[in-house]
């Protein structure tokens, strides 16, 4: 039986659609990183995102890391990076609403779908999981990842999934029960994290 502990980085404060942005994490509520930490489990594997706020928010969980994996990056939002909602419906309004209340294969230009995510993501767990059998994994990473595997562990449409808050220091816990999609129960979702 494996467990992950899926840890969201620290805040950006970007205002914008931020995927795959190297941007920072405010990593300054020194509170809240002790609290997380001591929630984690001792001798676990950690693994991390290859972007800085997921690298950075390990790092200041002070458990070193064990692997850095471009796989749990963001969603790709391609010519939306950086761009409010607001902007982005104005100049396509259709495509905009399609991506989010009809998740799935709708791509942002350049950039990658819902299930494209989902897909990079299991793969990633998959991985994981076969290189550390019955072990802890710390994994640090982004909204939309950890939603992935809420999705998956829960049996819901993406919309559903998308309606889960996942708040900035936050934790959810997933175990492994057998092969399979089907083989992940979900223990606790956006645990603790910031307001």
């Amino acid at each position: 039986m494996s467990r992950l502990w899926w840890v969201r980085h620290g805040p950006t404060h970007a205002r914008g659609m931020v995927g795959w942005s190297d941007l920072a994490a405010d990593l300054s509520d020194a509170a809240a990183l002790a609290r997380l930490h001591a929630r984690l489990p001792a001798g676990a594997v950690v693994v991390s995102s290859d972007l800085r706020r997921s690298r950075d928010t390990a790092a200041a969980l002070g458990r070193g890391i064990d692997a850095v994996l471009p796989a749990l990056r963001e969603m790709h939002f391609g010519a939306w990076e950086g761009r409010r909602h607001d902007e982005i419906s104005a100049e396509a309004p259709d495509l905009a609403r399609a991506f989010w209340t009809e998740p799935g294969d709708v791509r942002p230009p350049g950039g990658e779908s819902w299930n494209d995510l989902r897909a990079r993501v299991g793969s990633a767990v998959e991985g994981l999981v076969a290189a550390y059998p019955g072990r802890d994994i710390v994994a640090v990473a982004h909204f939309g990842v950890i939603l992935t595997q809420v999705q998956r562990a829960r049996a819901i449409s993406a919309h559903a999934a998308l309606a889960q808050h996942i708040a900035p220091l936050s934790l959810t816990r997933l175990e492994r029960m057998g092969p399979g999609p089907s083989g992940w129960r979900l223990l606790g979702v956006n645990e603790g994290g910031l307001p």
